[in-house]
This record gives C-alpha cells, structure tokens and sequence, in this order.
C-alpha cells in the first residue's frame, strides 16, 4: 500500500476517546508522522452530536453505551461511504469472556487453540463444571465481563478444589498452561500485526501445587510465581524466549480479523512448555495500548492509509452505481478532448 495519498490529497480521521485514551494513543509522534503522510487526526467533540462535526472520512473510537451507538448509526446514514473503527456489535463480542475466544475455534490454523474453559453462574455447580469440562488444577478465575473497568481485570489463580470457596460466580474459569514465563502479545491494526514479548507468570510446578495458598489474587501473584527469580534471570528468560515464527503469527491475525470483522485489537498468545508446536490463545482485546508497542506510529498509519484507500473505493463503487441505476450512458472524452457516448 501507497506511503501516503496523492499529492495534494487529505483524508480526515475523527477520533471519539475516553480522556485517558487519548493522552496515551493520541501522541504528538502520531499526530506529526500520520500529517506527513495526508492523514489529519481530529478529536471529536462528545458534547456535540456527531452528525454536526466532520467531515469525517472516517471514524474511530472506544466508547460504547446506547447514545454512542445511535450517533454512529445516524453517521453512517448520512456518510455510507466513511469507515467505522469498529462497529459496536463486533466489538461487544470481545467484552463477554464466555463467547471472547469463540472465534478462534473458528480459524484453520495447525497447532492453535485454546485452554479448556467453563462459565459457572452458581457456585453451587463449581465442581461439575470443572469436571463436565475435563479441567484440571491451576485455574484462573476471570470476570465474565471484559471491558476497561477495575473488575474487569480481577483475576485470582485457583490452586485447588478449597480454592474454588473463595470464588465469586458468576465467573469464567480457565486451565492454567505452563507457558515458560513468557506471553506474546499480538497488535493488531487492519493488515499491519506486532508482535512482542512480555513478562508473564512462571511455570507452576507440583511442588508449587503442594505448598501454597488454595486461592492468589493476581496482584499478589509475583510472590507465588518469582520468588525465587532475580531481575538478572527474568531477563535472561525473556531474552532466550523465542518468538513465533512470523508468518504462523500473521497468518492467525488475518483469520482471527476476518472472524472478529474488526481492526484493532491485540491478543495474548501462549506457547506450551510442554510441546514446543502448541500455541493458545487466552485473551483477546479490543483497542489496546498501541502507544507501548515500539514505533507504533509506522504501524498505525499505514493502517490509516489504508482506510482511506478502502474509502475512495467505496466512492468510486457508488459512483459507478449510480450510473449504471440512472441507464444513462457514461461519456469520456476521445483523443482529440471531444466528449463521445460509450
């Protein structure tokens, strides 16, 4: 894809952000690479109706209650042609844990899945859950709900059956996977994918298993998991950590956005310590921090870029529509500049 529009050429970008989201997406880095490269990234006022802003080619943001998701579907009615990033209905599937990695069951990748998990709503029926679903010890405990609040990201390692009453359901459960420590984290903006290595929780061994706490809150987990690892080691670990292999971990991003029909997210991808080949998707996420990810502005604007070729070609597709609707037959003009009928 081009590096940037065609001379002269503009395309505007509203953006509709939570405070905290644009102090740490809407960098000045990005503002000034995506400018030189025909892109304008304007902020979008919440306080005024989206329909009496803009223009907008097109339009991104991380806000979902009702009111939002009217003001984009009145956007859309009147600009069929500008490109939404991304449309609520795909991206509330990523806020429920108990459908979030349904669509990774879709995907026909060799040597991908995902851990055994249940949703339990009583606990009453903790146990048969566990055991209808063939799971066993660790679990983490996740909230069924998965968007930007604290609660959201409680999470607590279940060592054993004890552990399991101090759970509060409803819950989703999922099989811990010995990963070596290491969780790759998987960017994602349209076709452009990141992928980087980061801290993770240590293998729980059997001896770990016998001689801890039946429940950990992931906030107290690094005791339970690194107590006996130096900084020195934990970087010595994170730097032996290989990576996928790149066209394993680009394959699965364009399929996964395919399933989703989104554009940006990222997801946490392990690999078993105990088969080398194994990967598993455990978490999926929509609109990450970007800005954490090393350049992340010549991954985004390219993203951007293609937007705004996606749109132009959207126009040019309406346009031959229209004309072939009206039966009128389409004029050019011949070598010499005299207008002829086709």
């Amino acid at each position: 894809m081009p590096e940037s529009l065609l001379a002269g050429e503009r395309f505007r970008i509203g953006y509709a952000l939570a405070p905290r989201s644009v102090s740490s997406f809407i960098q000045d880095s990005l503002i000034v690479y995506a400018e030189k490269r025909g892109i304008d990234l304007i902020p979008i006022d919440l306080e005024k109706p989206l329909i009496e802003q803009g223009p907008f080619d097109s339009v991104f943001h991380k806000l979902y209650d009702a009111e939002w998701k009217k003001q984009l579907e009145e956007f859309s009615l009147e600009n069929p042609t500008a490109i939404i990033v991304d449309p609520i209905e795909s991206i509330e599937k990523l806020h429920n844990r108990v459908s979030m990695l349904d669509a990774v069951k879709q995907l026909k990748i060799e040597n991908l899945e995902i851990p055994l998990q249940a949703f339990v709503d009583s606990n009453e029926s903790l146990q048969d859950e566990i055991a209808n679903q063939g799971m066993k010890f660790p679990l983490i405990a996740k909230a069924v709900i998965a968007n930007a609040t604290a609660d959201a990201h409680q999470m607590s390692l279940v060592l054993n059956g004890d552990g399991l009453n101090g759970i509060k359901t409803p819950i989703v459960l999922q099989e811990f996977v010995n990963h070596g420590g290491v969780i790759f984290k998987v960017y994602v903006a349209g076709d452009h994918v990141k992928c980087v290595k980061r801290k993770s929780l240590g293998d729980i061994t059997e001896e770990k298993l016998g001689n801890s706490e039946n429940l950990i809150p992931f906030s107290l987990i690094s005791y339970f998991a690194d107590n006996d690892q130096s900084d020195e080691s934990l970087a010595k670990l994170m730097e032996a950590a290989v990576m996928p292999p790149s066209s394993f971990v680009n394959e699965v991003s364009k399929q996964l956005r395919r399933a989703l029909k989104l554009h940006l997210f990222n997801f946490d991808m392990i690999r078993d310590s105990r088969d080398g080949n194994r990967y598993l998707i455990i978490d999926i996420n929509y609109f990450p921090g970007y800005a954490k990810v090393p350049e992340y502005e010549q991954m985004l604007t390219p993203c951007f870029l293609d937007l705004a070729h996606q749109k132009r070609s959207k126009e040019t597709a309406n346009i031959d529509h229209e004309a072939d609707s009206t039966g009128h037959k389409t004029q050019e003009a011949d070598s010499n500049g005299h207008i002829v009928d086709n």
